[in-house]
């Protein structure tokens, strides 16, 4: 009987507990069927610092080279260090990463080559397939000549290009706080970091993927909780808190207080276009008003998509957008082919502070402008019944605008939200802003009352 996939095999990647729902003989048939789906002569193979990623990488590149493609292997990474070395070799990339999930999770990222994305329409559902037929019948015949390992250390070449992106070299004097959260920051802060200016404070650097100190998930507020109040401690100018896989990054201020990601997305838009004048940038629909006026206010082109590294990914190649951002701090770089890199925001970010007098709040505050919900989760027996109950209650209304791009998003004049449908979870997520806090709380606790009836 064919291996059930369907549990691990997700929109954009794979995932899934490890060894209950897969195992290094899965991975070794991924391996192969993804080099048979890019048919791809050689790639490249990294991962990150989960127990049993060295193993399931090395089971990867084990099924690559029986189809006869050359595997080079460049060890523990950050998926944006994936990314680099995909671009930067012209090879398609498999990273082993389960990103921000609890230690005993793993999963595969997977691009062609140049970064480029492989999500259900662009190859994964091809590979699962392959994947399913191969558990049933045996595994593929080998190539008559297999393939080769090879290692190779890409960290001070990903480093050495994310600084050639970004004007550091007058930048004041700054200490930051870095939590890393016992991910993959840890291994390329020291290296990225090194030589700028900057006193830097160190939080969970060491390697460990069993994550003892919180979860490598900074969205998620109480894990940056320890951050806020080292950076207050310190007196330090700021902190920077990076997910599991270190491909995400969220700062907070000299006041401990949270920067949002779409204040974040306005800031880099903003130097982006000041390189790039007239400049495309894609923001997803549930960043901040703050964002497509702040582009336009810098003579760029905003572009409006749904949620997800693949749509984005997608709409920056189809409009030649120099920038995007997410609400959930995924940042997108055409100097990086068009893939998410947390630590190129990160370095703007220092270079914007370091590059005038004030503290970050004050940079900041052009940046943010109106009161925001955050991200709500209600979990729901009948997501599409919730969703109907909250159009209908708004359909009617004077000046309100509806539109269904990606889940329900429904506006005025002075307010607007989205309620969308998590895919993996039975789930309603609702982002609420308005131009004053006491709208938005008013609107966020009428459709809260709507989605829990």
């Amino acid at each position: 009987m064919a291996a059930d996939l369907s549990q691990i095999v997700k929109a954009y990647d794979v995932r899934g507990v490890v060894p209950d729902q897969w195992d290094e003989t899965l991975a070794e048939l991924f391996g192969a069927a993804f080099v048979r789906v890019t048919e791809a002569e050689a790639i490249v193979v990294g991962h990150d610092m989960r127990p049993s990623s060295p193993g399931l990488a090395t089971a990867f590149a084990r099924g690559a080279t029986r189809l006869g493609a050359d595997v080079t292997l460049i060890g523990l990474c950050s998926t944006d260090q994936l990314y680099f070395a995909s671009g930067q070799l012209d090879l398609p990339g498999a990273m082993f990463t389960a990103s921000h999930n609890p230690a005993q999770y793993n999963g595969i990222k997977m691009c062609r080559a140049g970064a480029a994305p492989v999500g259900q329409d662009t190859g994964l559902a091809d590979i699962r397939a392959l994947v399913e037929r191969w558990t049933e019948e045996g595994a593929p015949e080998p190539a008559a000549t297999e393939g080769t390992i090879t290692e190779r250390d890409t960290l001070q070449d990903y480093a050495a290009h994310l600084k050639s992106l970004v004007d550091l070299t007058s930048i004041r004097p700054l200490k930051v706080v870095v939590d890393a959260g016992n991910g993959m920051g840890g291994h390329t802060v020291p290296t990225v970091f090194g030589g700028l200016p900057l006193d830097l404070v160190p939080m969970y650097f060491e390697l460990d993927g069993t994550f003892p100190n919180h979860e490598a998930n900074p969205l998620d507020p109480k894990n940056i909780v320890d951050l806020q109040d080292r950076v207050r401690v310190e007196g330090a100018d700021l902190g920077i808190a990076f997910d599991g896989d270190a491909d995400r990054c969220f700062v907070v201020d000299e006041n401990g207080d949270p920067v949002s990601p779409s204040a974040i997305t306005a800031l880099v838009a903003a130097r982006e276009l000041a390189k790039n004048p007239g400049g495309t940038v894609i923001h997803n629909l549930i960043t901040s008003w703050s964002v497509p006026e702040v582009v336009r206010e810098n003579g760029g082109t905003p572009v409006r998509t749904r949620v997800g590294h693949s749509f984005i990914k997608e709409e920056m190649a189809k409009t030649g957008a120099i920038f995007g951002g997410e609400h959930s701090a995924h940042y997108y770089f055409k100097d990086f082919w068009n893939a998410d890199t947390g630590m190129l925001a990160a370095l703007h970010v220092l270079a914007a502070l370091g590059g005038q007098d004030g503290p970050l709040s004050g940079l900041v505050a052009a940046y943010d402008r109106y009161a925001s919900s955050g991200e709500i989760n209600s979990t729901v027996a009948d997501q599409n019944a919730r969703l109907a109950a909250v159009k209908a209650a708004f359909a009617d209304r004077d000046g309100v605008t509806l539109d269904e791009l990606d889940g329900l998003t429904v506006g005025s004049a002075d307010w607007w939200f989205n309620l969308r449908a998590s895919n993996t979870e039975p789930l309603l997520r609702l982002n609420v802003e308005a131009r004053d806090a006491s709208t938005m709380t008013a609107l966020r606790d009428e459709v809260l009352a709507l989605v829990r009836a």
